[in-house]
């Protein structure tokens, strides 16, 4: 199984994609901003690239654990935009290491359904990067450095069935059951308030 990699900027509905595909598949979820409120206390969060880097390099590290010590169990890496080359270097260089295909799935939508989402989540308080609003949308997308590599771009202004559907296809999954029969259990790494 691939390494998938999920980019894209705040609120185009990367969680919301890579949770749903697991209804389809045995895989697994890591997750950064809930590896980083595990790891941090609500004062010492400080959104900053070295905490991203470094929650990140630990999601890296339990990718390669699992893919090691499971082999084809699906692994999906969400939680960061990978709006900076570097980001997806790593990713690439761990699935290199491993001798697995790297899989990028870029979302995207339109600005206005983006502004929408993160204002959503900001009111409900659902999502538990607190930094995560149009602002930050803006700052990211004026920096980012586009994807050079195979991707496929899902468009998530379209009906979610469709996005799961077209990234299913792209993996190379037949979209037939949701039952895991080779015993690795499918799991979401996300707070309860996802």
């Amino acid at each position: 199984m691939p390494l998938v990699v999920m980019a894209g900027l705040q609120g185009t509905g990367k969680s919301t994609l890579a949770r749903e595909m697991l209804k389809f598949l045995e895989g697994i979820v890591l997750d950064k901003d809930v590896i980083r409120a595990a790891l941090f206390p609500p004062s010492y969060l400080e959104y900053s690239t070295r905490q991203d880097d470094f929650c990140f390099s630990l999601m890296l590290e339990v990718a390669e654990y699992l893919l090691q010590q499971h082999p084809g169990v699906l692994v999906i890496l969400d939680g960061r935009t990978f709006s900076k080359t570097y980001q997806l270097e790593q990713a690439s260089e761990l699935a290199e290491k491993l001798s697995v295909p790297v899989k990028i799935i870029e979302c995207v939508c339109s600005e206005e359904a983006a502004k929408k989402r993160l204002e959503h989540d900001n009111s409900k308080g659902t999502h538990l990067a607190t930094n995560r609003n149009f602002a930050l949308y803006l700052s990211v997308k004026e920096k980012f450095q586009p994807i050079a590599e195979p991707k496929l771009v899902v468009d998530t202004n379209n009906k979610l069935e469709e996005c799961v559907q077209l990234c299913l296809s792209y993996l190379g999954i037949e979209n037939n059951s949701a039952t895991s029969n080779s015993g690795i259990p499918k799991q979401v790494f996300q707070s309860k308030e996802d």
